[in-house]
């Protein structure tokens, strides 16, 4: 884990190879990755890859239990995808920034919809501090301060190649 100077963006593709080794001492032949759309489900899709994961790579969507459900509403985010039997499973989170951890408890609502697991674990790229609920992750490549005005946002170019922007907060 790194401290970032919050005035300039992480070097994402740093942070990834640093999460991809650290996600791989986390793994048990047991562990099913779930990324979470949309960033966490593209990093969650490279590191089933590069560690050569079998299978099929996990995605779930925090759309349908958002607490803002009602101003959002159904916002394009892509769908769950859950091709493994919850009950009793190993899930390790792949997600991008954590912030409030409201996105969080919505996945985990989404999560128990399907069944319950024996363990839920959760890694990030990015963890910008400003917590609204008591979630907390396993893992995190780096931890920034960010004003609220702020959001650090994680792209995917056509190559493949992750990078993170700080944009004005809508």
């Amino acid at each position: 884990m790194t401290l970032h100077d919050p005035n300039r963006p992480p070097d994402a593709q740093d942070l990834y190879a640093a999460m991809r080794e650290s996600v791989r001492a986390l793994l048990a032949p047991q562990t099913h990755l779930v990324g979470i759309t949309s960033g966490g489900a593209w990093l969650a899709a490279r590191l089933h890859a590069d560690l050569g994961l079998a299978g099929e790579c996990a995605r779930i969507s925090s759309v349908l239990h958002r607490d803002d459900f009602g101003q959002r509403g159904l916002a394009g985010k892509g769908q769950t995808h859950l091709p493994f039997a919850m009950d009793g499973a190993d899930v390790l989170l792949i997600d991008d920034v954590l912030y409030t951890g409201r996105t969080i408890r919505a996945i985990l609502n989404e999560l128990y919809d399907f069944g319950r697991p024996a363990r839920v674990r959760l890694a990030v790229l990015a963890d910008r501090g400003g917590r609204e609920l008591p979630i907390q992750a396993d893992y995190a490549a780096t931890r920034l301060a960010l004003p609220a005005s702020q959001s650090l946002a994680l792209t995917q170019d056509e190559d493949g190649r992750f990078r993170f922007s700080l944009e004005a907060r809508r």
